[in-house]
């Protein structure tokens, strides 16, 4: 479940070079927790509690991906498209513009696939 994140928040994860790296990494495709590991240089428990943070903030978003052997594993994508930060009266104003989230259910996908097999 999401929760809405206040301008702080984002900002301060935005500012993390982990959270950085992960939404960069996935921006390109989903990924695992271990592969997200891999390329960020980052203990697994580090990498879980920034994937905890950004799907918190609705900046990450969890997939299941099922392999033709039935095998299942969760993997992540980055929902976030653009940030812009503008000052209104001296204060900060942080407009985040987010993708669409995965439409496809989780049943869907598996039909799909066992009707490919």
């Amino acid at each position: 479940m999401t929760e809405e994140c206040d301008e702080s928040e984002i900002l301060a994860l935005l500012d993390d070079e982990y959270a950085r790296a992960i939404l960069g990494e996935t921006s390109a495709q989903p990924m695992s927790a271990t592969e997200l590991s891999d390329r960020c240089d980052a203990s697994r428990s580090t990498i879980y509690r920034r994937i905890d943070r950004l799907t918190d903030c609705d900046l990450l978003e969890e997939q299941m991906q099922y392999d033709p052997e039935g095998h299942h594993r969760s993997v992540y994508a980055s929902r976030l498209e653009e940030v812009r930060v503008r000052f209104e009266d001296a204060d900060p104003v942080l407009e985040v513009e987010r993708a669409e989230a995965s439409a496809e259910d989780p049943a869907d996908r598996f039909t799909r696939m066992w009707e490919g097999l």
